[in-house]
């Protein structure tokens, strides 16, 4: 290679580390593959207002909904890898949609994790004048008439897809299944009576239930959660075996310079530290992760170890779908 290439290459190499070392010298993008108002954009807006304090750029959150969040999370995974454009990721397009978007133009694994943003569990809800008054006479209720039971979900694949899929495939249920662009679409219709139940994580369902919009059955933990004392935990109902934590997490485009990873990790990390962020994922019904499941190589692992436990059950669930 000729000196003057060598040059080249040497001047491009020390301008991206420079860059990565000031980075960020304007906003962020965070992008959030579900509609406003959904569980991810909840927690999403949480941590861009405490990440951009600690950067000193504002994070701009996007909303990007469509195809159970594969949508926005293909345009994330597609974005400059430079750091200015980040994914508020949940399990649904980072887990599930492997098994169920056979042509997914994107690979999770392949992303750069930052680190968990939340944790929280699901709770089982139903609109206000669905017959049962607990989750016993619930279950007994749809199994016999399971075929006008309408069951929405925020998209194939979405943790409130999931965190049904695990509970009525334990009980043998199989109600209607009535998909949505996001939770938030199908919270509305849940309040309004146009369908009957769905299973979605407590950070999104808290305010409906707390305001006498819906009622809760029950919610997928051995304690109750503490933005909902009254909501019995399903080790209470004796339905110990629905034991789901839903988390949330923030990723960047593969190839993004560690020195810029390490940054956003770090202010995530400042973020979650903040006892106001703190009280507002309680308020809502989420958790703040411990110290020892921040960073990236803590949700590296979690998405490893969740991909391996889940996609046995959702490409049955798939294969299912497709013969119905």
């Amino acid at each position: 290679m000729k000196k003057p290439a060598l040059a080249a290459l040497a001047i491009v190499a020390f301008t991206g580390l420079a860059s990565a070392q000031n980075f960020p010298t304007h906003p962020i993008t965070m992008i959030v593959p579900f509609p406003a108002g959904g569980p991810s954009d909840v927690v999403a807006r949480i941590m861009a207002d405490g990440m951009g304090r600690h950067l000193g750029q504002q994070v701009v959150v996007e909303n990007v909904g469509g195809a159970g969040g594969t949508l926005g999370t293909g345009r994330a995974a597609d974005a400059t890898a430079d750091g200015y454009t980040i994914l508020a990721a949940s399990m649904g397009p980072m887990v599930s949609a492997p098994a169920f978007y056979p042509n997914l133009k994107y690979d999770p694994k392949d992303f750069a994790p930052i680190g968990l943003s939340a944790n929280a569990s699901a709770a089982i809800v139903a609109k206000n004048d669905f017959p049962a008054k607990d989750l016993k006479e619930f279950i007994a209720y749809v199994k016999k008439d399971g075929a006008t039971v309408k069951q929405a979900h925020g998209g194939v694949g979405a943790s409130s897809h999931m965190a049904c899929l695990l509970f009525t495939s334990q009980l043998g249920i199989k109600p209607q299944l009535v998909p949505y662009r996001g939770t938030g679409p199908a919270l509305n219709d849940l309040v309004g009576g146009h369908v009957d139940f769905f299973c979605e994580q407590v950070v999104s369902v808290a305010p409906a239930i707390k305001g006498g919009k819906i009622k809760a059955y029950a919610v997928s933990d051995d304690e109750r959660s503490p933005a909902l004392p009254d909501v019995p935990s399903a080790k209470e109902v004796g339905a110990p075996q629905y034991m789901f934590n839903i988390w949330s997490g923030i990723y960047a485009p593969k190839g993004t310079p560690k020195e810029v990873v390490d940054k956003l990790a770090d202010a995530l990390n400042k973020t979650l530290e903040d006892p106001e962020t703190g009280k507002k994922l309680v308020t809502l019904g989420g958790t703040v992760p411990a110290k020892a499941e921040r960073g990236p190589a803590h949700l590296g692992k979690i998405l490893k170890d969740d991909i391996a436990r889940w996609d046995p059950i959702l490409r049955e669930a798939a294969a299912t779908q497709k013969s119905n």
